[in-house]
């Protein structure tokens, strides 16, 4: 019960980050209002709504549940009111980014296992969850994703996908939906700190 409780608050950090770090880059690209809007409420919630249509769900989990949506709006509005403010709080967006990534990772995978993907499968679906939005906010910015070019970020995803599938059937869900959870968030706020990223091809 304390764990869906602990899940549920971080969700909702992982979903304001999300959208702040899209309404930021709306602001990047001198977007207007509904510009804002928009990719704020995709980098939050299009990762979730994409894991949905590939397993099959319908409507989408993030549309039926109001408190998704009404959440990433408030955080595109929230920037637009103290985005000079909130450009200087980079590391701590980083840090809420990361806590969303945890919990993201934690929430495809056990989804992915409850409709009995092996362990590729739950790979896949994680990640899809945690970084999909961002994937979606670089398109519609009219940039490669920031996932297939720089930056450590969708490899604690796919890692904390193959971690969740062992513990699960060893341990059950709320160890492995913990345990991902702090190892994806970790991995990521090393990352960050240590500026690591895969090696460039070419």
């Amino acid at each position: 019960m304390m764990l869906g409780a602990l899940l549920s608050v971080l969700n909702f950090v992982g979903i304001i980050s999300f959208s702040i770090s899209g309404s930021l880059k709306a602001f990047e690209k001198r977007l207007d209002l509904l510009g804002v809007l928009v990719l704020g409420f995709s980098t939050a919630l299009a990762g979730g709504i994409i894991r949905d249509v590939m397993l099959g769900v319908f409507p989408p989990s993030n549309l039926r549940t109001i408190s998704y949506p009404l959440l990433a709006i408030l955080g595109s509005f929230l920037t637009i009111v103290f985005h000079k403010y909130i450009e200087n709080l980079t590391k701590a967006l980083l840090i809420a980014d990361a806590i969303g990534l945890g919990t993201f990772t934690a929430i495809g995978s056990e989804i992915a296992v409850e409709h009995n993907l092996n362990v590729i499968g739950v790979a896949i679906i994680s990640s899809v969850t945690a970084v999909g939005g961002g994937v979606i906010r670089d398109l519609l910015s009219n940039e490669i994703p920031i996932v297939l070019r720089k930056d450590f970020y969708a490899t604690p995803t796919i890692l904390g996908g193959l971690l969740f599938y062992p513990v699960y059937y060893v341990l059950g869900s709320g160890y492995s939906v913990l345990w991902t959870f702090v190892f994806v968030s970790t991995l990521r706020l090393i990352a960050i700190f240590r500026k690591w990223e895969l090696p460039k091809v070419g």
